[in-house]
């Protein structure tokens, strides 16, 4: 297998025209490789600058989760370091977590950031929805986001092969109109589901706007910890 290391957009769709295999760091697919067969070109973008930064609105795809850092948002720093094990952190990637893996526990945090994508296919680059990269896994390069006020990461405890833990994932924001806005996201299963209402001061009535959203179907349990964690990132955006 060959595999390349484009360090330019337009070696990116060289590598894409002819039949390169975009990879991460390998983690979900090396099993597979070695079962079903590896393929004649592979890329990898972590020598692509566009695809490995890291600062406090943008994170690269070609990140690996263990440089994820105190640059970015809380949510998302605290998604990544629970990921997997310290060994699979320092070889996954931010793309390969939202793009390739089923688990997807930086698509939660990504959502209440309010977060868009810029992808790439054979016409060039492009700004995407989360729903659409999650649903067509194109190529990506980046996540970019608003900074927010305030943000939480809950993840319950969970086995190695069992069921994909419950994650909850809030932010605050700031409006154009001097109010605020709560984003929550939760994944109760395989699938994330996220909703946002006015942050006000009154939690309660903000957790019966969220009961509204795409939220309100959520079992017993898992409202409950939406509960906590709405009431917690309301406080600490009125501290």
């Amino acid at each position: 297998m060959l595999l390349r290391l484009p360090t330019s957009l337009s070696e990116v769709r060289r590598c894409l025209a002819d039949g390169a295999v975009p990879v991460g760091g390998a983690t979900l697919v090396w099993a597979q490789w070695q079962r079903d067969g590896f393929p004649e070109q592979a890329m990898s973008l972590r020598r692509l600058p566009r695809a490995t930064v890291v600062d406090a609105e943008t994170l690269g795809a070609a990140v690996l989760l263990h440089q994820v850092d105190d640059r970015v948002p809380e949510v998302l720093r605290r998604a990544a370091a629970s990921v997997g094990t310290g060994a699979v952190r320092r070889t996954a990637t931010v793309g390969g977590n939202i793009v390739g893996s089923a688990l997807r526990c930086l698509l939660p945090p990504a959502l209440v950031l309010d977060a868009r994508a810029t992808v790439m296919d054979g016409d060039g680059t492009y700004e995407a929805e989360l729903a659409e990269v999650v649903a067509k896994r194109p190529l990506m390069l980046d996540i970019r986001w608003r900074r927010p006020l305030v943000s939480g990461y809950h993840k319950a405890p969970g086995e190695a092969g069992g069921p994909p833990p419950l994650v909850v994932a809030t932010a605050v924001h700031a409006e154009e109109d001097g109010g605020r806005r709560l984003f929550t996201a939760v994944r109760d299963g395989d699938e994330a589901v996220s909703g946002s209402v006015p942050a006000t001061a009154d939690a309660g009535r903000v957790l019966d706007a969220l009961e509204g959203t795409a939220l309100g179907g959520l079992p017993g349990p898992a409202w409950d910890v939406v509960r906590r964690e709405v009431t917690d990132v309301l406080g600490r955006a009125d501290a």
